[in-house]
């Protein structure tokens, strides 16, 4: 059917080909006339190019000759002369696409035509890469280019000041990690002077490695915290008491959901261990929190596969690209049951001031752009979450690769002792191998069984990242034997040494397959570049997590009943096609979880976006009082009509009225209860805006205007950061109970909006009582500062921590028994439904 629909519509991505290869060739038509250029007058282009757009001419016009002029910089700066199919992406990524180009194909130097061709603007464009490594490689290997072409570049780095960072994105062009990007948009919306905001309006980025960071990370939401005061004792008993728990018999873990529960059998034990009556009591909802964080942080939380221990810290291990990623740490309290686990000290737990998701933050730039080698697979999600399609850009030279079908062994042993034999053989050869591996823990059993047998060979994953470069390059040269984590298979190229080429390229061995097509697409693709010979082979074992979650057992029984022992392995191509539909599966589930995730997002997106706007304004403002009066009217007009909503005057609480505003607004002699009868509630709210109105001249006149502006602003800010912080935590706590709202046969999500929305609007109403009544009634100092609302912000890991906060029972009246119906009305028995 596929292939009817292909002849009678042709092939989307080849009619975007053929659209795109007409620039190409005008492009390189150009070509003899530019080369006549002298390096000064190729400079001075820039120049023409930014009047030619200041005087109404669209980049899309200039696109032809500003892609021949990078061109022919590129050949005289960098000694490198773009392909037609690097110009062919260059296209598409103006254009706002994703280019599919295959690795070695030269992305790097394809960006730097779009690149150039957006900075004419004068509003800077963001090069995004996964780490900071290769965004320090490419800002100072492109810098060259940019630089002699008369732009500015600039790298924005994970320990600079402020002010570097300022400059760096003052820059034409600035190159930076996807997390520094988004921390510093964050940051820069907690700032309390307009001159320490380091970011300009959000214009053009180039994404490298676009699926690893819209897609991979698209689940994580970048989180600042500071620290909330609490006890570690309660950690350290969650943490013993976990201790004396045996699995099956006291607590179940799922695989597939990495999810731990306790048993019937291992909520007795907690009874007993803390003396308590029953777990499930109101007042043991922490108590019951911190076990399931201990249980999680024993069960589910793996050292060196997870995390790694690094002088006396937990450092998170990134689970895409196997980096350290330091500084960061898992939320509600998962981070220090891990500390307690190891035996560490227990750091304070942190509360959320600010977040957003790579989705929401990558939506907000006017144009977006993406490189990767492995999107086709994802381009529903690009097209439907980030409007951008996804072209594929063919080879400058046909893959002459061999990628093998899988081995299947009965057992992990008998995987390892295979691809230990492989990679002797093709070392003995002089064929340098790369090693794949899914974890940091596999790459140190396969680098210890390679010591054993005495083959010499480096190991790259989180622990040793530092000599990253210096190990890549060396993976192509003969004999070369390298064991990498999937970080390798990131924006690194492996060029072969002499000789290589006729030993039969470079191998590249997985030791298992990934969950994400892609990443093994990844992986594959270190080898056979730009046409070099090449040859890929996965080992898998029934005993692999991904053949375990997605049931094995029957194969792993048959293998057992044919007497196949542990040297045979299958080679099927019916295993081979398993696995791949077992991936499309936890893709498919993985895209589900996204989109969940961005509609809840979005809700929070919204009133992200109105507070962070009036938070700017409230700072660029010269003269508050005209933001301010607003707020101090609403407030007074929700207090009399809250007092005046009976149609009898006689029944209208006027006394009421007059105590809050002697409390909160105005001083007793300025207005009594008197004042207001006979008034309807228009005249009263004029009445006491006057009031008001006449108090506020006087304090003007007490203080100089400086001192009046700067009370003002230290009010509003103050106020707005305490009560959005408040609403963020008590919209996560809303977002943890939702889903149990499906009971009731109610939309979750549709309630989310709803109950976010009025939370929302509870909070402004907060906001405008409480500038209101500072305004009104506090005392101004003469030494008056703005100062944050937490001092010690930091960036931590947010993610799927945040998604396992405590269920807490539904408890009506006296404590109910497990077995019992439960009292939401599901019909299940309480254990089963809101007692888990």
């Amino acid at each position: 059917m596929r292939g009817l629909l292909k002849k009678v519509f042709g092939d989307g991505n080849q009619r975007q080909l053929n659209r795109l290869q007409k620039v190409v060739d005008e492009v390189e038509a150009m070509e003899p006339d530019i080369e006549k250029l002298s390096d000064e007058a190729l400079s001075a282009k820039t120049e023409e190019f930014k009047k030619r757009y200041q005087d109404g001419e669209s980049l899309d016009d200039m696109m032809v000759e500003a892609y021949a002029v990078v061109r022919e910089g590129a050949k005289r700066v960098l000694n490198m002369r773009p392909f037609p199919v690097q110009i062919l992406g260059a296209v598409a990524l103006h254009e706002g696409n994703i280019a599919e180009m295959k690795t070695g194909e030269g992305k790097t130097l394809a960006s730097t035509m779009p690149a150039y061709l957006n900075a004419i603007t004068g509003k800077g464009v963001h090069i995004i890469t996964v780490n900071e490594y290769l965004a320090d490689r490419d800002a100072k290997e492109m810098g060259q280019l940019y630089e002699f072409l008369g732009l500015t570049v600039g790298m924005n780095g994970n320990s600079m000041t402020k002010e570097e960072k300022r400059a760096a994105y003052l820059a034409d062009i600035t190159y930076g990690t996807n997390n520094e990007y988004g921390f510093d948009y964050l940051r820069d919306n907690m700032v309390l002077y307009k001159e320490q905001m380091v970011q300009r309006p959000l214009h053009f980025a180039i994404i490298d490695e676009v699926d690893s960071i819209l897609i991979d990370e698209a689940r994580t939401p970048l989180i600042i915290s500071g620290s909330a005061q609490k006890s570690a004792t309660m950690y350290h008993q969650a943490n013993a008491f976990v201790r004396t728990l045996k699995n099956e018999e006291d607590y179940t873990y799922d695989e597939k959901s990495k999810g731990v529960q306790l048993t019937e059998e291992g909520m007795n034990k907690a009874e007993r261990f803390f003396s308590i009556e029953n777990l499930f009591d109101l007042n043991h909802v922490t108590l019951m929190h911190h076990i399931n964080q201990a249980l999680k942080a024993h069960v589910s939380m793996h050292r060196d596969m997870d995390y790694v221990v690094e002088e006396d810290q937990v450092v998170i291990v990134d689970q895409f690209t196997g980096r350290l990623m330091k500084g960061r740490r898992y939320s509600d309290g998962l981070h220090q049951a891990i500390e307690a686990k190891e035996g560490l000290q227990i750091q304070n737990e942190s509360m959320t001031l600010a977040s957003i998701t790579f989705q929401n933050f990558f939506r907000m730039y006017e144009k977006l752009a993406g490189m990767t080698g492995t999107a086709k697979t994802e381009e529903e999600e690009f097209r439907n979450i980030y409007n951008m399609d996804v072209i594929a850009i063919p080879t400058n030279k046909p893959i002459v690769r061999d990628d093998k079908a899988d081995l299947i062994y009965k057992s992990t042993e008998g995987k390892y002792k295979a691809v230990v034999e492989e990679i002797k053989e093709r070392h003995q050869k002089g064929q340098p191998v790369l090693v794949g591996t899914v974890a940091v823990e596999t790459s140190e059993i396969i680098s210890k069984l390679l010591k054993r047998a005495g083959v010499k060979h480096n190991v790259l994953n989180a622990k040793n990242h530092y000599r990253e470069a210096e190990i890549i390059e060396d993976a192509g040269q003969p004999g070369a034997v390298t064991i990498a984590t999937n970080m390798a298979g990131r924006g690194t190229d492996i060029k072969l040494g002499e000789g290589v080429k006729e030993l039969g390229g470079l191998a590249v061995i997985g030791t298992e397959r990934h969950e994400s097509r892609r990443i093994d697409n990844q992986l594959r693709g270190r080898s056979g570049r730009q046409g070099d010979p090449g040859v890929t082979q996965f080992y898998l074992s029934m005993e692999d997590e991904l053949m375990r979650r997605f049931g094995s057992d029957n194969m792993k029984n048959m293998m057992e009943k044919l007497g196949m022992d542990d040297t045979q392995p299958i080679e099927s191509k019916m295993v081979s096609r398993a696995v791949e539909s077992a991936q499309k599966r936890v893709e498919g589930n993985n895209f589900d979880a996204r989109k969940t995730v961005l509609s809840y997002d979005d809700v929070l997106r919204e009133q992200r976006e109105i507070i962070y706007k009036q938070r700017f304004d409230v700072i660029e403002s010269e003269n508050l009082r005209e933001i301010i009066e607003p707020m101090i009217r609403s407030t007074v007009e929700n207090l009399i009509h809250r007092h005046t909503q009976d149609d009898a005057e006689e029944n209208w609480n006027t006394s009421a009225i007059i105590e809050y505003l002697h409390a909160n607004l105005l001083e007793p002699d300025l207005i009594v209860e008197q004042d207001l009868k006979g008034k309807e509630p228009e005249e009263m709210i004029e009445l006491v805006m006057e009031k008001i109105n006449a108090k506020y001249d006087q304090k003007e006149q007490e203080l100089t205007p400086e001192q009046m502006r700067e009370f003002e602003k230290v009010i509003v800010l103050r106020t707005v950061d305490t009560k959005w912080m408040d609403h963020i935590d008590q919209m996560d706590q809303l977002r943890q109970g939702i889903h149990l709202r499906a009971y009731g046969q109610n939309d979750p999500l549709r309630e989310y909006q709803m109950e976010g929305f009025s939370m929302f609007e509870a909070m402004v109403e907060s906001i405008n009582e409480e500038v209101a009544r500072y305004i009104m009634k506090a005392q101004i100092r003469e030494n008056l500062q703005r100062e944050e609302v937490v001092k010690d912000a930091k960036p931590v890991s947010g993610g799927e921590d945040k998604k396992q906060k405590v269920k807490r029972p539904y408890v009506k009246g006296e404590s109910i028994g497990r077995n019992d119906p439960c009292p939401c009305g599901s019909g299940k028995k309480y254990k089963q439904c809101h007692g888990k």
